[in-house]
């Protein structure tokens, strides 16, 4: 099975490189910089799982793509999703299933509308990792797993030679019969965590020890968590507890993505994450105040960027 990665960041680096280490057929669409970076230095993964270092990785970019695959693996960020449809469109062909690891649920139509709803499965990961200033890609700890599948929850056919075909790679991919679900889920919990911590500039731990704090947290909970009952995905009961878990515990150093973004002075997913949520609460007229300022306080931030 041959796979395309889109982009060779701390995502698709790390999925795809692991991927690669188990003899997979894969190859990465890269910007220029990167295809340089990856021949000079090739793809260098530091992990608690184990380090490793893979030379020359199979690299395209999008003016030498010329041919068909048969998964295109969408790691980019939301903000670059127009450009990355542009450089992988000429790779997908009438059995190519495109399985995007990109955060909510707005991508989903754009792909659609492009490729059309039967190439498009559902998908998300489950990982803490970044590029360092050396551009090796860093996992944060040991925490990885990578979920796809049908949107009507069949285990199809292409379902279960793309779960074989990742199996090496030992991430924890899963062929989940539940994705759209799990989906909403994930988009609950990160929508939740990067407007706290986005807000208070601070770590979950901060912001529980800070007067109010927990009942600031678990309020944005509610309130994204209201959302996605409205639209028909109720936040199942293990989920839920295992989240306010997470978002509860005295001392953790948990943050989000995005804060770290925000203090790195990078672009944010600002609509992607928190304006679709509250755009969809507004149409079903669910309040949801406190992602409200949240939300203010991340497009404040892309308006001083510039």
């Amino acid at each position: 099975m041959r796979i395309l990665v889109v982009g060779a960041g701390a995502i698709g680096g790390y999925f795809g490189g692991r991927m690669l280490q188990a003899g997979g057929d894969v190859t990465f669409l890269v910007r220029p910089r990167r295809a340089a970076e990856l021949a000079e230095a090739g793809l260098v993964i530091k992990s608690p799982n184990g380090d490793v270092t893979l030379k020359n990785p199979p690299a395209l970019q999008a003016d030498q793509l010329d041919e068909k695959f048969d998964v295109i693996l969408l790691s980019c960020k939301a903000f670059d999703l127009d450009d990355a449809i542009k450089s992988f469109a000429p790779a997908v062909g009438p059995q190519t299933a495109i399985v995007p690891l990109l955060n909510g649920m707005l991508h989903m139509d754009v792909l659609d509308g492009k490729f059309g709803r039967e190439r498009v499965l559902g998908g998300l990961c489950a990982i803490a990792a970044t590029l360092n200033d050396k551009r090796e890609v860093v996992q944060l700890n040991p925490l990885q797993s990578l979920n796809f599948g049908e949107r009507e929850g069949q285990l199809s056919d292409r379902v279960r030679a793309i779960a074989e075909a990742m199996a090496g790679g030992n991430f924890g991919s899963v062929a989940s019969e539940n994705i759209v679900q799990e989906m909403w889920e994930k988009w609950v919990f990160l929508a939740t965590l990067a407007a706290c911590t986005c807000l208070m500039r601070s770590s979950v731990g901060n912001i529980l020890a800070a007067p109010g704090g927990k009942d600031f947290i678990l309020g944005m909970l509610d309130e994204s968590s209201a959302v996605a009952t409205a639209e028909g995905h109720d936040p199942r009961g293990p989920f839920f507890e295992r989240a306010r878990g997470m978002l509860t515990t005295d001392g953790s150093q948990l943050t989000a993505s995005m804060f770290r973004d925000i203090k790195a002075g990078a672009a944010v997913e600002a609509d992607h994450v928190i304006g679709d949520l509250i755009a969809r609460g507004d149409a079903a007229k669910v309040p949801v105040p406190k992602l409200r300022i949240a939300y203010t306080h991340l497009k404040a931030y892309e308006n001083q960027r510039g």
